[in-house]
């Protein structure tokens, strides 16, 4: 059982700090709600059971947990062409599980974080067409792993 996510990120409750607590507060779930937040989520075309109180970040669109030893571990992400925009949180870092990500298509802003280097399981990264700046994250390079990087059509 887990906390409601308004509980685990809820910091300025006095005596009742569980954003801690992996636990009751799933490290993903507060990321993925992080990276939400940053995203606009309020404004993707299809964000079903995103920030429910109550459900699993699995059963959010486009997230794929693991089965067996990474249950209820974040291992996919694709949220390809569903209206994201803002920027992408450092938070990602924290889906240290994920094989694949595709956030191809949307118009998130401003540079990929370097915190996207964390991810040593990616297999598969695809953020083209979307509005990114800057230089690529050197931790990119270091990714041994990684099979299909595709970062066309950026800024």
């Amino acid at each position: 059982s887990i906390a409601p996510l308004s509980l685990c990120l809820e910091r300025e409750v006095k005596y009742f700090d569980l954003a801690n607590d992996t636990t009751l507060c799933p490290i993903e779930r507060n990321a993925l709600s992080d990276f939400y937040d940053s995203a606009k989520g309020a404004e993707w075309t299809d964000g079903s059971l995103w920030l429910d109180e109550y459900a699993s970040c699995c059963d959010w669109k486009g997230v794929t947990c693991g089965d067996d030893m990474n249950m209820n571990r974040v291992v996919k992400l694709n949220l390809t062409n569903n209206g994201l925009s803002g920027r992408l949180s450092e938070s990602i870092g924290n889906l240290t599980f994920m094989t694949e990500m595709d956030l191809s298509d949307n118009d998130i802003k401003a540079s990929i974080p370097t915190e996207l280097g964390k991810l040593s399981n990616l297999i598969y990264l695809r953020l083209s067409y979307n509005a990114f700046t800057g230089t690529v994250p050197e931790g990119l390079a270091e990714m041994k792993g990684l099979q299909l990087l595709q970062l066309q059509s950026n800024r």
